[in-house]
């Protein structure tokens, strides 16, 4: 890289978070559409540097930035592989499609004396998911957790225009979180009581030759436990669902896409990167902790979605499940399984950003959006509805569609190391997806719609382009699969392998 390039792995992270306080001064002159627009300038800004960095690396191999021309160890490092790298287009790249689409929301759902202050915040929170991928520092990681967990907590507070119910969500997020990042950095504490050094690649050399210190030991519970509460691995997961619920729209797109899959890239890091194999105790973690949590999570957040009346937390708690796709694919430990999950972080942010797109789509026409007041939307909201059924069947896993090439895989890495009895349960929670899709879409066209609402109509261009473009990459990414799983297959041999 030269110029000017050469400062991107910096510049994606300082140019959300030094806009942030420029986004604020629009208060002056209460100009809302100034701070939407320099809200999404930011967004895609961030998109293309993180389009640059991916296919740097793809061409040129692991980027070593060293923030003030400290080398790491004494410095701090912004380290980019393949791994990050895509975890980075996925924040950047659904900020990028989620911002135009929420202007009109926005408007609709935030008062207008705190849009300003809205929009500000969620440059925040991406500054936060985009420095957790980028940053080769363990206690950088803490940092920008927090960024983007107090962030995020005020953002689904600010639902509350609509739902008083989202004080108590950010409140509960609140408490479960500052519980997992204490966790986080007491574990990190640990390490560097031991080792002396704080960053990740220093980390990992000095605690090969530590396998049975026990403030080693120690330290990887606190850190195992603290991430597994960021990813709400069940049963760890009671604050998502009304998180996700009871957020303002774009907040609900942006979280459900994103924000547990950086904690989930955070865990890929510290078990395969940081510990690894050297460390008796990550494969009986994986074998006897994370599959059969993975398994329960599976089967509990397709059960809870299918009781469920609220839409919104209907597909929070689908999200429950498929949190046990991924953390099964790792529990896998081979290169199919890491393959699978790496690929379902990617697949799975397009399939939520799409189906929680189409539901802000409909509560931006009818409000609460529970399988009740959707009744004969289908027809009143054809373009809305087909959007969401597309999605669905990607969620299921139908042939075709990102879902089916991450269940694929996983399918693939149960065979390989023949775990055989897990097959059928992998195609029993399909089959609870198959369930509580069918609810939305018997509600949607095959009820009457209530007498005592008005006829709805469509929502904007402004709502259905992103809504498409987000549908459409759902089939695109199943149909041309070719660069997905190349990352994703490099990012696993890069995991288990002895590729720094």
């Amino acid at each position: 890289m030269t110029n000017w390039l050469h400062h991107i792995p910096i510049l994606i992270v300082a140019v959300p978070l030094i806009s942030a306080p420029i986004c604020i001064l629009f208060t002056f002159g209460a100009n809302r559409k100034a701070a939407w627009f320099w809200t999404l300038l930011v967004s895609w800004f961030a998109f293309l540097c993180s389009i640059y960095l991916l296919n740097h690396v793809l061409e040129n191999g692991i980027i070593s930035y060293h923030l003030g021309s400290w080398e790491p160890p004494l410095g701090i490092e912004y380290r980019i592989d393949l791994i990050n790298a895509f975890v980075l287009l996925i924040v950047s790249g659904i900020s990028a499609i989620a911002i135009p689409f929420g202007r009109l929301v926005v408007d609709k759902e935030i008062e207008p004396d705190r849009q300003i202050l809205f929009y500000t915040t969620y440059l925040l929170c991406l500054t936060g998911l985009l420095g957790v991928t980028i940053t080769g520092d363990a206690f950088n990681i803490f940092v920008f957790l927090e960024i983007s967990s107090l962030s995020s907590y005020v953002l689904i507070a600010m639902g509350v225009r609509s739902d008083r119910r989202a004080l108590t969500a950010a409140y509960n997020y609140l408490i479960l979180g500052t519980v997992g990042a204490t966790f986080f950095v007491i574990g990190l504490g640990f390490l560097y009581m031991v080792t002396g050094t704080l960053n990740i690649m220093d980390l990992s050399d000095r605690l090969t030759h530590l396998a049975d210190n026990k403030a080693v030991h120690a330290g990887y519970a606190f850190i195992i436990i603290g991430l597994a509460l960021k990813v709400a691995l069940f049963p760890m997961h009671v604050w998502l669902p009304n998180s996700y619920t009871y957020a303002p729209s774009l907040i609900s797109i942006f979280l459900a896409a994103t924000a547990t899959k950086v904690s989930i890239y955070v865990l890929l890091r510290f078990l395969f990167k940081v510990f690894g194999f050297s460390f008796d105790f990550i494969p009986l973690t994986l074998t006897f902790i994370f599959l059969p949590l993975a398994i329960t999570a599976i089967f509990f957040g397709s059960v809870g979605a299918i009781y469920q009346t609220n839409i919104k937390r209907l597909f929070a708690y689908s999200s429950v499940a498929q949190i046990g796709y991924i953390v099964m694919g790792i529990a896998l430990s081979n290169t199919i399984g890491l393959t699978a999950a790496v690929l379902h972080i990617f697949n799975h942010a397009l399939i939520k950003g799409a189906i929680f797109m189409a539901a802000g789509c409909l509560v931006f026409r009818v409000g609460k959006l529970t399988t009740y007041t959707i009744r004969g939307l289908g027809k009143e909201m054809p373009w809305t509805f087909a959007a969401l059924v597309l999605a669905g069947l990607s969620l299921i896993g139908i042939p075709t569609t990102v879902g089916f090439i991450s269940k694929w895989y996983l399918l693939l890495g149960i065979m390989e190391n023949g775990w055989w009895p897990i097959i059928p349960l992998i195609v029993i929670g399909s089959l609870l997806a198959v369930v509580y899709m069918w609810k939305i879409i018997e509600a949607a066209y095959f009820f009457q719609a209530p007498q005592d609402r008005a006829p709805v109509k469509e929502v904007p261009l402004e709502l259905l382009i992103p809504l498409w473009v987000l549908v459409g990459c759902n089939f695109y990414f199943g149909i041309q699969t070719e660069i997905t799983i190349r990352i994703a297959k490099e990012a696993a041999t890069i995991l288990l392998g002895n590729s720094p």
